[in-house]
């Protein structure tokens, strides 16, 4: 399991002054552990609806150490774990610093968000990095991935240009009830609503990135099986095209990022841009 469940207060951080929304935000959306075969039964009818409408959707790979914080920080930071140096679900620092999609789009004066509900998430990006955060942390007294999409939604009209929004219930569901179970598929549905209420106000000239960074079985997940290793992908980006795409991975998203918010990506990662 990736931590215990906590009932600690939420913890905001806000800037001061108000901004407009951004004509053309970027939000990442990840549902932890969620499987591609779950959008389906779950059902996740935003998802579903949204899928059409995709410049990419369907599944992509994830990298081993297949668990939460190494993913993450391939995800961000475009390079595999023996070079980020994150092999568990805790964290070290790099020995060899890799600029990460916080930093980069922080250097090129851009407003980011990040909106969670899994503390050891906060050092993905370097202090000074994110804009505005909120973090709530899993509890049993309600539904945090809502509470999440909620602040995901306030900073988008406050004006970031890229969110982070992390569901994390899913995955702690799996964990509990074990992958596809009815709970586990009662937390998909859940997450979809939360996605939901994201893509609401989202902008008609802005994009969103929704995808997993690991999948499951049974009550764990972690190795090379396929439903450990499949994940869902979809890019939703009006304004662009998709490049050639073949076997996505988790590499691939801070790259697809960088583009879809019209900056460069540092030579140092090693994914691709999968929109142009």
């Amino acid at each position: 399991m990736r931590g215990n469940l906590s009932s600690s207060p939420r913890k905001a951080h806000y800037p001061g002054g108000n901004f407009a929304m951004k004509t053309n935000p970027c939000v990442l959306i990840l549902v932890d552990g969620l499987r591609p075969d779950a959008v389906a039964p779950a059902p996740m009818p935003t998802v579903l609806s949204l899928a059409p409408k995709c410049v990419y959707a369907g599944t992509a790979q994830s990298l081993m150490p297949n668990c939460t914080l190494p993913c993450h920080f391939s995800i961000f930071h475009s390079v595999v774990a023996e070079r980020h140096g994150i092999n568990t679900n805790t964290w070290t620092p790099q020995v060899r610093p890799v600029p990460g999609i916080f930093e980069v789009l922080h250097q090129s004066g851009k407003d980011v968000g990040f909106s969670y509900n899994w503390e050891e998430l906060r050092d993905l990006g370097r202090p000074g990095s994110v804009t505005r955060s909120f973090l709530v942390e899993i509890n049993k007294e309600c539904n945090t991935d809502a509470v999440v999409a909620d602040h995901t939604v306030q900073f988008l009209k406050d004006g970031a240009d890229f969110i982070f929004c992390y569901l994390g219930e899913t995955d702690e569901v799996g964990h509990k009830y074990g992958w596809m179970s009815p709970e586990y598929l009662g937390a998909a549905a859940r997450a979809d609503a939360a996605i939901a209420r994201v893509l609401e106000v989202l902008p008609a000239g802005g994009s969103a990135i929704i995808m997993a960074d690991h999948g499951g079985h049974d009550r764990t997940h972690g190795t090379n099986r396929p439903e450990d290793m499949t994940i869902p992908l979809y890019i939703y980006a009006p304004s662009h095209g998709a490049t050639s795409i073949s076997d996505p991975d988790l590499l691939d998203i801070a790259p697809t990022i960088a583009a879809l918010c019209d900056i460069p990506a540092p030579a140092v990662w090693e994914g691709r841009a999968l929109v142009k």
